[in-house]
């Protein structure tokens, strides 16, 4: 069997004349974790929206196992792929665990005889077991942050009965952590790749966090794509002074990875 792949081939998203990303052609495998990296505006939430179908490619395919991914049903893509957004409040007055089982809607004509527990499972994978009955609109960011990573888990907990390969989509999901709950996220996910086979990619800010557990790096400048390939060779350190326009200097930590100190 074939490794499953989410691609982007010569995709462009043209927006009201804007070229929010332009001739893109990428390759994620299931089992590794790709990180998206890029300055403000470089494209990256909107090459994400193209692999989780929430936009449709002006110009170019978006393949998923090589179909393209409008062809694979609504139900079929919610059951193999979750979408962790950058926007985590929500419109009612919903409780953690409420939030978490809606994770578990795409299951619903073919429920797990461990729904429950799966629920449950997530929440405490994700940290937040503790706050299952409090209001999600009432928690810090970094709390609901964590709530709704237990529903995108949620979503995708266990494997499907055909084999399909399960992906995980993640919009900044760093951004409202601190520095414990940031590498405790990053870890999981990286997890989920490594050890489930689940393909993992995560839009991220922090180029260290890439370093430590990324798999693949994809830099983007200005709707383009600047480099791909393995983090400690994307991220050199002419091309951090390129696109970031900062220079960095490389060290190594207490475990040995290579990180950037930026000055």
């Amino acid at each position: 069997m074939s490794m499953s792949t989410l691609a982007l081939l010569n995709a462009s998203c043209i927006v009201g004349g804007a070229g929010l990303l332009r001739e893109a052609s990428i390759s994620f495998a299931a089992g590794r974790f790709a990180a998206i990296l890029g300055p403000n505006g470089a494209g990256k939430s909107t090459l994400l929206s193209l692999l989780s179908g929430q936009r449709s490619a002006s110009q170019g395919r978006v393949l998923l196992d090589d179909a393209p991914l409008a062809s694979h049903a609504t139900g079929e893509l919610a059951r193999r792929r979750a979408l962790l957004p950058q926007d985590l409040s929500i419109a009612f007055d919903y409780t953690v665990r409420e939030v978490v089982e809606l994770g578990r809607y795409p299951h619903r004509r073919q429920p797990s005889r461990l729904e429950a527990e799966i629920v449950q499972r997530a929440m405490q994978a994700a940290g937040v077991a503790a706050l299952a009955h409090r209001v999600l609109n009432t928690l810090s960011g970094g709390e609901r942050a964590r709530a709704q990573l237990a529903r995108v888990l949620a979503q995708i907990w266990e494997p499907l009965p055909a084999g399909e390969t399960r992906w995980l989509l993640l919009d900044e999901p760093t951004a409202a952590l601190d520095v414990h709950h940031q590498h405790a996220m990053l870890r999981l996910a990286r997890g989920w790749a490594h050890e489930h086979g689940v393909g993992v990619i995560a839009v991220l800010h922090d180029l260290n966090l890439a370093l430590r557990y990324a798999d693949q790096a994809v830099v983007l400048q200005q709707g383009r794509v600047q480099a791909d390939g393995p983090p400690g060779d994307v991220l050199a350190l002419e091309t951090v002074q390129r696109i970031w326009q900062v220079n960095a200097f490389p060290v190594r930590d207490a475990d040995g990875c290579l990180q950037l100190l930026m000055g």
